[in-house]
């Protein structure tokens, strides 16, 4: 009796021990090492790839932004307040009451088909839109200048990026809302605008968010 009482709290102690070292292995000390890690090699996307301005972080160049004016009375859709640089259309996102400056914490695309009315009216409006919204004194946006991703969305809806193409037609308009010369936006789009990756992979594109915040600093210089 007494020998199988001690072979048991044996086994238990052995058992203790173990469960011991390997949660200090695989619950504190991986972690830590993974984490020292991600952060001395790969500092910014081990942190949400952010995006600072001003020395405060602005958002992630993961996940693109919103530039609305601030709804009107009874107005349920806010316009775009036209002197930024504007993204992807947001369709297909829902709206949540938890984080109300940043409304698009739900992610998800419309899930309409090509030939869904529904989307072909969206499509159609807001190309309408782009055309009417980015046509100045002596510029003027045709439809067939137009890109596929200023009137659309993308799966995610998230898109952070655009087309240069998107960015080039915009260029007009941010001028003469800022202020600015045409040459010195554009020069600001061609700076932001990267590459296919390794020269093959992908599309060229342009971040909304990193172009508005340099787009903020000129408009401050002048």
């Amino acid at each position: 009796m007494n020998n199988s009482v001690s072979t048991t709290a044996r086994l238990l102690g052995a058992g203790l021990r173990a469960l011991l070292v390997l949660t200090l292995v695989t619950g504190v000390i991986y972690p830590l090492v993974v984490t020292g890690i991600t952060q001395g090699l790969f500092n910014n996307k081990a942190n949400g790839s952010q995006i600072k301005a001003d020395g405060k972080v602005v958002g992630s160049s993961l996940i693109g932004q919103a530039y609305n004016l601030p709804l009107k009375k009874g107005q349920e859709t806010p316009d775009p307040d036209l002197k930024w640089f504007q993204g992807r259309p947001q369709n297909g996102l829902g709206s949540n009451s938890v984080n109300t400056q940043y409304k698009l914490i739900l992610s998800g695309a419309t899930n309409r088909s090509g030939d869904n009315a529904d989307l072909i009216k969206w499509v159609k409006d807001a190309k309408a839109a782009v055309v009417k919204d980015n046509s100045v004194a002596g510029y003027t946006v045709k439809p067939s200048d137009v890109p596929a991703d200023a009137v659309t969305s993308s799966g995610s809806g998230l898109d952070p990026d655009i087309s240069p193409q998107y960015a080039d037609i915009q260029v007009h308009r941010v001028a003469d809302k800022n202020g600015l010369a045409v040459a010195q936006v554009e020069k600001l789009v061609k700076d932001h605008t990267t590459s296919r990756t390794l020269g093959f992979i992908g599309e060229p594109r342009v971040n909304v968010l990193e172009l508005n915040i340099a787009l903020k600093r000129l408009v401050t210089k002048s």
